[in-house]
């Protein structure tokens, strides 16, 4: 039975003059106080937006089934609230799990949803490009008259937002390598799974951008898989959002526990209580 270590908080306990790697101090401070706000915020930030997107893909769920039950004249509006509070009491169960650590599982699970709706996403696009119907698309943006050059920034910039959000893990790498153990060296193991992780990914997201803008041209929608309607095949475009929902369900607990931590930490240390490794 391993034998748990403990440290305190508390001043003397580590050396100051050096860092985690021990290399001289390069940390602490102001520098440390701003690093910290700016990456808490960050991961509570991507968390509500996982939360709103996760809600938007069940109620698209929803509204493809009762298209398709009662007809596309049916209105079938449906409200995210109720969404938002079913996705709010999963997480409350699966934060739970007790270690940062023991989150891998979810990840693996969390890859392959990713995977699913990307293909499922670029296999409705190329069926619409060979399709026939060829929307208006332009290399910059669109000179329309019915937009307003404020609306032509505000796109622009939320285009700008997608691309930051979809590579939002990078907030917690810093906690993934604190995981890691010293052999191999964790800058090299990590250097190579996110070269290897941001390939894969941006491979799939250039995939997914090019052929989605192909596919609706200017009209392209923020969630793609929405766009294709709630038409035939509504079984595939439902499966693509259900991979989403299970996608979010384990990142957003990947994306808060390193913050439980922080807080929880900080609650044991206010009590004048050591804190467990």
């Amino acid at each position: 039975m391993e034998k748990e270590e403990s440290f305190s908080l508390e001043k003397g306990d580590a050396n100051l003059e050096l860092d985690d790697d021990g290399k001289p101090r390069r940390t602490g401070g102001l520098k440390y106080r701003f690093c910290g706000i700016a990456q808490y915020q960050t991961l509570v930030g991507v968390s509500i937006g996982y939360t709103i997107t996760s809600s938007i893909s069940m109620a698209a769920i929803k509204r493809s089934n009762c298209f398709h039950k009662y007809g596309h004249d049916k209105e079938c509006h449906t409200l995210n609230t109720q969404y938002l509070i079913i996705f709010a009491c999963i997480e409350i169960i699966l934060s739970q799990i007790p270690d940062f650590h023991k989150l891998s599982f979810i990840s693996i699970v969390a890859t392959i949803m990713s995977f699913a709706y990307s293909s499922i996403g670029i296999g409705l696009s190329i069926a619409k490009i060979a399709g026939g119907a060829h929307p208006n698309t332009s290399l910059w943006i669109p000179t329309r008259t019915d937009i307003s050059n404020t609306n032509k920034m505000w796109n622009t910039f939320c285009a700008i937002g997608d691309i930051a959000f979809a590579y939002s893990f990078c907030a917690v790498l810093i906690e993934i390598q604190d995981t890691l153990k010293s052999s191999p060296p964790e800058n090299k193991v990590m250097k190579t799974a996110t070269t290897i992780g941001i390939s894969a990914s941006t491979s799939f997201y250039m995939l997914c951008g090019l052929l989605g803008y192909a596919a609706f041209g200017n009209d392209a929608p923020g969630n793609y898989l929405t766009g294709f309607g709630y038409y035939d095949p509504f079984w595939l475009i439902d499966i693509g959002n259900l991979c989403i929902v299970i996608h979010l369900l384990g990142a957003y607990q990947v994306i808060v526990q390193p913050f439980f931590l922080h807080l929880w930490r900080i609650g044991l240390v206010e009590n004048g209580q050591k804190v467990s490794s």
